[in-house]
């Protein structure tokens, strides 16, 4: 038994039925959830052990302030291991789903996100009460170094990596000037650093934040910044505008602030935390090749476009190379990565695979007849996979069942590599005989599954039935 499990058995003191571990896509860290019959625990193991502190320390201290954090349960004597209160599977992130797609967020996507920057003031300013900010890894507050650090990330993994050609002695003048502009508003408040829609999750309908073990003492703005302006959300101007004064009506209940002057601020905040999260696509993506920072960079520079419109006359150099950056041909020929969609057939083989109008040759073919054909008997010669009568005979046949736990095994693992690479295209087959009925139970099986799971579009075609169906995506 290894050590999340021994944690788990010894707080719950039940036997563990199922343990499976969750995608982090930019963490470091472990994720597992564990569950027996009574409880579903969320387990961790992070190899930095001074984070796991952090996090462990903030976490108790603001659950003491009844803030809406994640409780930690139990944590291992080396701090390497620890079991947390599960939250379930909802990122705010995929909450608002359908409004980051069309640019248009329905009521409740917008009451949901005026939620979280109602309560983001509480943990700045109710969370910074009491706390020891020496805990805090790898700094204890937001200051010169961290400044630089972050613009030298975005220097060194982003901007050189794109050939353009720049007098670095210019470029640290206006990074030296930023930086003592940012220094300007100092405040005994915690600064989440990592506040975005990815890491707040929703649970009876409230939201919680997570994965905070990054933060320090710092100024409020940085978290304003980094959730409005978060690379991937695309929230329109005045919804941009309806948030920020949700935050500031919230704020002042709590610590009076002069409206005019944090805005001001502000935007100093959002050129800032703009370079710092380009220094992490551009590291993230282009050295250690995880796509899904690739897939981010397009809505940075767009976002880093709309920005550069503002008057930053302390930055003329900066705003020089930035506007010559996002003008490079690469980035102007970049656009939007296309969603998945997942074509899926039933079809006889008499009448010969489907092709694949992508043009991308095919994919997946699943041949269906070897598992018992109820198309040999007489009361199913008029009927489809899709009529209730076929679907029992071939699920109390059995046959059918781990041939479609197998294609699930199979296909499932090229969804998900497909949708990290930002392919858009996926065929997937199913053939019988006739193209009647195993065929057409398992392709409709087979899309429901699929949609479901990754929450992709799929366009369901049963071709000898002259029958087509559309799962529309989820995100």
């Amino acid at each position: 038994m290894n050590e999340l499990e021994s944690l788990f058995r010894q707080y719950t003191n039940e036997k563990i039925l199922s343990k499976e571990e969750l995608s982090a896509s930019g963490s470091n860290r472990r994720y597992f959830r564990i569950e027996s019959k009574k409880n579903s625990i969320i387990g961790v193991e992070g190899t930095s052990i001074e984070e796991n502190k952090a996090f462990i320390e903030m976490s108790n201290h603001f659950a003491k302030k009844a803030l809406p954090v994640p409780q930690v349960l139990a944590q291992s004597a080396d701090d390497k291991y620890y079991i947390q209160e599960d939250l379930g599977d909802t990122l705010l992130f995929d909450y608002i789903a359908d409004g980051r797609k069309t640019g248009v967020f329905c009521e409740a996507e917008k009451e949901m996100l005026r939620k979280t920057m109602r309560l983001l003031p509480a943990i700045q300013v109710k969370g910074a009460e009491g706390f020891d900010f020496s805990v805090c890894y790898p700094q204890p507050e937001f200051n010169e170094r961290s400044i630089f650090w972050d613009l030298n990330y975005f220097k060194y993994s982003f901007l050189k990596s794109t050939g353009l050609e720049f007098q670095e002695n210019r470029l640290e003048d206006d990074f030296t000037k930023l930086s003592e502009i940012l220094l300007q508003s100092k405040s005994n408040t915690f600064m989440y650093r990592d506040f975005q829609s990815r890491n707040v999750m929703i649970k009876d309908d409230e939201p919680y934040f997570i994965d905070f073990q990054g933060g320090r003492r710092g100024p409020l703005y940085y978290d304003v910044a980094s959730f409005l302006w978060q690379a991937k959300a695309q929230y329109r101007d005045d919804l941009r505008e309806e948030l920020l004064q949700t935050y500031l009506d919230a704020l002042q209940v709590l610590l009076p602030t002069d409206e005019v002057d944090f805005r001001e601020q502000l935007k100093h905040f959002v050129l800032f935390r703009t370079l710092q999260v380009l220094g992490a696509y551009g590291f993230r993506g282009y050295f250690e090749k995880k796509p899904h920072f690739l897939q981010s960079i397009p809505y940075a520079l767009e976002n880093l476009r709309v920005i550069l419109r503002n008057e930053y006359s302390e930055y003329p150099y900066l705003l020089e190379i930035l506007k010559k950056m996002t003008e490079l041909k690469q980035f102007r020929e970049v656009q939007v990565r296309k969603p998945l969609v997942v074509k899926v057939y039933s079809f006889s083989y008499k009448k010969g695979i489907p092709n694949d109008d992508s043009g991308n040759g095919g994919g997946f073919v699943f041949d269906c007849r070897a598992v018992n054909n109820p198309g040999k008997y007489e009361r199913y010669a008029h009927s489809t996979g899709l009529d209730e009568s076929v679907k029992q005979f071939l699920e109390e046949d059995g046959e059918i069942i781990p041939f479609l736990k197998n294609a699930f095994e199979l296909s499932d693992a090229s969804v998900k590599r497909y949708m990290d690479r930002g392919f858009s295209n996926l065929m997937i087959s199913f053939g019988c005989t006739g193209g009647q009925h195993r065929s057409v139970y398992s392709a409709q099986k087979f899309a429901e599954h699929i949609n479901e799971k990754f929450g992709v579009e799929v366009q369901l075609i049963h071709r000898e039935q002259n029958k087509e169906q559309n799962f529309a995506a989820k995100y």
